[in-house]
């Protein structure tokens, strides 16, 4: 990939002294966030939950939270300052000069509104061109995102399309106006990797096209190596390294910086993932000093006094230079990253199974999803189902969950037959089998504290009531990484991986022994990941847990999985020990599954390779 050339090329978006609070005179949410983007170039803006990535990017549209403010800084899109313009002119900017891609496109769009309808009212709110040329432009650039043009298409409502395609509406959307910068939070969470790959490369091919200045807003590093020019890392509302990604990601100038590389899984290797001890601090209970020296293994007394600025580290390199926020930049850049590989899952021997299914026939009214469906899953076992959007692995882990009623077949729980439906189901079974949801948006009651909700399970169970509850509360929030202070918060104060970890740590409360996962790590940045793998092997080892791991991550699979599943139009097209699968794939269908997916070799992926 070709970076701009920063040093000749005017930027088209440059962020100065960005600061970002809460109320009127509460803390800082970001501060001192500075930056520059180039026509053509793609800034990713990496770090965990909570550290400001989100902010930065609804601030680049001269946009808050409900309860947030920017309190400083300035905001130049094409030579134009943005923060301090009337909040009409703003509103015009917005799509014309800037754009923004959601993260869920399906939240984004109007159910009721015709896809063609949605993407011609950009146009008519802007009074772009004459009614011909909008109808035009609404068939050109569908065809810019390789979708159909036609009239049947753009007769189509959001609800009868799928995921990627849903992504890449919003992506047209966000292009129709030809902005000259353009914002993407988190595009590709919960795609597959196919689809991933289709929509990051329409992205990349359009930035370039059109001379488009991105911000990538995102957790995965693993894409940010593959997609991006440029990394900001972010950790508790500041810039701590920014420079070239090759450069960055070689040998990181910032403790922070390498120990999120130590978190990403690789395809090709069964690591040992490591979370992050701790957890980023919020607003108002940020450390002293440099932000990140309560949980960094390079800190010194020193480290705590006073706030290191973001500097250059290596002068001479001029654009192409690392800046750090670290004292000891120089020494944490001199230590080689290395990674422990972990040992093969499974020992090729069968344990008990804990759940059979056999000739599992799924539907969804006269639409059959899943074909003769053979799976066993043994006790102390995690069985990894993969595949593209579409394949069936949700319809299979609902069926098994008890949340989708419309399937034929035998499914068996250590030996008693497990009825469709949930209601249907005894007591002890629906809290031995616990499920967690791919959305955390939706899985939470956002009436109810977090503290209540996790709570409940342990009540209607009767594991532990009044003063026990509480501790037993307080423990969960403790092993998915989150600080007790989240207890009495609702659901809408936390970001979308903090609700899942909220997710996660109710089903844990029920003490299952089989934990159906559906996807739950695609909101998850990676530290936070590589904590909840690790927690969820601990239960493995020492509770003789069982998984059925519903995901599109291969790279997570080859370090959780001891056998994975291959799903393709719903039927099962491969099937072994992660291993045998991942480094010698028999299916077509898995070899492309592998060669789209982040990290690898660009070497293709040859039978029994």
């Amino acid at each position: 990939m070709t970076t701009p050339t920063t040093d000749t090329i005017a930027p088209s978006c440059s962020v100065s002294g960005l600061r970002v609070v809460l109320g009127r005179h509460g803390p800082d949410v970001v501060d001192d966030i500075t930056f520059d983007v180039a026509a053509g170039e793609i800034l990713a803006l990496v770090g965990e939950s909570g550290s400001g990535k989100t902010t930065i990017a609804t601030a680049l549209l001269a946009h808050t939270r409900r309860g947030a403010r920017i309190d400083a800084g300035t905001v130049v899109l094409d030579g134009r300052e943005l923060l301090g313009a009337p909040p009409g002119e703003a509103r015009r900017r917005r799509g014309s000069e800037v754009a923004y891609v959601p993260q869920d496109p399906a939240a984004s769009l109007n159910p009721v509104m015709r896809i063609g309808r949605q993407i011609h009212e950009v146009l008519d709110v802007h009074h772009a061109g004459t009614p011909a040329e909008r109808d035009a432009r609404v068939r050109e650039v569908l065809a810019e995102v390789a979708l159909p043009d036609d009239d049947e298409f753009l007769r189509r409502y959001p609800h009868q399309l799928s995921g990627g395609q849903l992504q890449r509406v919003a992506i047209a959307m966000a292009f129709t106006l030809r902005p000259r910068v353009l914002v993407l939070d988190e595009p590709t969470t919960g795609l597959d990797v196919t689809t991933q790959a289709h929509v990051l490369a329409t992205v990349r091919d359009l930035c370039a096209r059109h001379a488009v200045a991105a911000v990538y807003v995102t957790h995965d590093l693993a894409v940010v190596a593959e997609f991006a020019h440029r990394v900001a890392v972010m950790y508790a509302g500041r810039i701590v390294e920014l420079g070239p990604r090759e450069r960055v990601f070689e040998a990181p100038a910032h403790p922070y910086t390498r120990a999120l590389l130590a978190a990403v899984p690789s395809v090709t290797e069964p690591r040992v993932l490591r979370g992050i001890p701790g957890s980023t601090p919020s607003p108002g209970r940020r450390p002293s000093g440099c932000r990140f020296h309560d949980r960094c293994v390079f800190a010194e007394p020193e480290c705590g006094g006073r706030e290191p600025e973001l500097l250059t580290i290596d002068p001479a390199a001029g654009t192409d230079g690392v800046l750090a926020r670290c004292r000891r930049a120089d020494h944490v850049r001199a230590e080689p990253l290395e990674f422990t590989v972990a040992a093969p899952a499974g020992t090729g021997v069968r344990p008990e199974p804990v759940l059979t299914v056999r000739g599992l026939t799924a539907s969804y009214g006269s639409r059959p999803i899943l074909h003769g469906i053979d799976l066993e899953i043994g006790r102390n076992e995690c069985v990894a189902v993969v595949g593209q959007s579409g394949s069936g692995k949700s319809a299979l882990s609902r069926s098994i969950g008890g949340l989708h009623q419309e399937w034929r077949g035998t499914v068996a729980f250590q030996g008693e037959p497990v009825p469709p439906g949930a209601r249907r189901r005894s007591r002890e079974m629906r809290k031995a089998i616990q499920y967690v949801f791919q959305n955390p948006y939706l899985a939470l009651n956002p009436r109810m504290t977090v503290g209540r909700i996790i709570r409940r399970p342990l009540e209607l169970f009767g594991l532990a009531h009044g003063a026990a509850a509480t501790r037993r509360v307080h423990e969960l929030l403790g092993q998915v990484m989150l600080s007790p202070a989240v207890h009495d918060l609702r659901p809408d104060r936390l970001s979308g991986g903090e609700r899942q970890r909220v997710a996660i740590a109710r089903a844990l409360a029920c003490e299952p022994e089989l934990l159906i996962c559906d996807e739950v790590t695609s909101a998850l940045d990676v530290s936070v990941q590589a904590s909840i793998v690790a927690l969820l092997e601990e239960l493995r080892a020492s509770r003789g847990l069982s998984m059925l791991f519903v995901t599109h991550n291969l790279a997570l699979v080859r370090s959780l999985a001891t056998r994975v599943a291959v799903l393709a139009d719903g039927r099962i097209v491969e099937e072994g020990q992660t291993a045998d699968v991942l480094d010698r794939p028999q299916a077509a269908y898995t070899r492309q599954l592998l060669q789209d997916t982040p990290g690898r070799s660009d070497e293709p992926v040859g039978e029994g390779a």
